[in-house]
């Protein structure tokens, strides 16, 4: 399986109808916030392939388009947050957000809030493994776990949760965006038996072989 993961900037080479070329052969798409309903939608269209997605802190509830439409979701889309879904035998979860640096943000939230949506989602991941035989694969975030990817500035300070979380259920990925990184490789940080990995603005998983392009 080839997974598309992509975040927070809209990518022209993406954004094209020439993208089938390339990524024509991705099975899922999978947004880890910041980015516009048009972009997703656009993907999800084009490439015609499912996206789920989390949010960051950056997006908004609501978006209104062009013709005054008020949409709640990019159409085709399905949002991840405190969520867990099983495609073609890939287990998924997403939790939404930075944390909180300021009050103009709606998806912003402090570590001890997000302490409680993870244990929300905790409790759901608990009976995969009885369905299963496994908690979790893929962890979707917009934000890193606390120390590992994360930044030093008040608004990239990472979520204490998630290091529980990938602790806990030992997913393979977790995938996130939120830090902008414009040059040097790329390769994740290893956390136990889970890679922890900045898909900003985007990057190619092949599940089976492990491979991130």
């Amino acid at each position: 399986m080839k997974i598309l993961a992509v975040s927070d900037q809209v990518v022209d080479s993406l954004y094209t109808p020439n993208v089938k070329d390339r990524f024509g052969d991705v099975d899922l798409i999978l947004g880890c916030g910041d980015l516009p309903y048009y972009y997703l939608e656009f993907l999800v269209t084009v490439l015609n392939r499912p996206v789920y997605f989390v949010r960051g802190n950056h997006d908004r509830s609501i978006e209104i388009t062009a013709d005054g439409t008020r949409r709640i979701a990019p159409a085709g889309c399905e949002p991840l947050d405190n969520h867990t879904l099983v495609f073609d035998g890939l287990i998924l979860a997403g939790l939404d957000g930075s944390i909180r640096y300021n009050n103009e943000g709606q998806y912003q939230f402090t570590q001890d809030e997000m302490d409680r949506k993870a244990l929300r989602l905790a409790l759901r991941l608990m009976t995969n493994r009885l369905r299963y035989g496994r908690w979790l694969d893929i962890l979707v975030a917009h934000s890193p776990p606390l120390g590992v990817g994360d930044g030093p500035d008040a608004a990239h300070v990472g979520f204490r949760a998630f290091n529980s979380l990938i602790r806990r259920f030992k997913p393979r990925y977790l995938l996130h965006g939120h830090q902008h990184v414009y040059r040097g490789p790329r390769p994740g940080t290893q956390v136990g038996s889970t890679k922890v990995l900045n898909v900003y603005p985007y990057r190619v998983l092949d599940w089976e072989r492990g491979d991130v392009e």
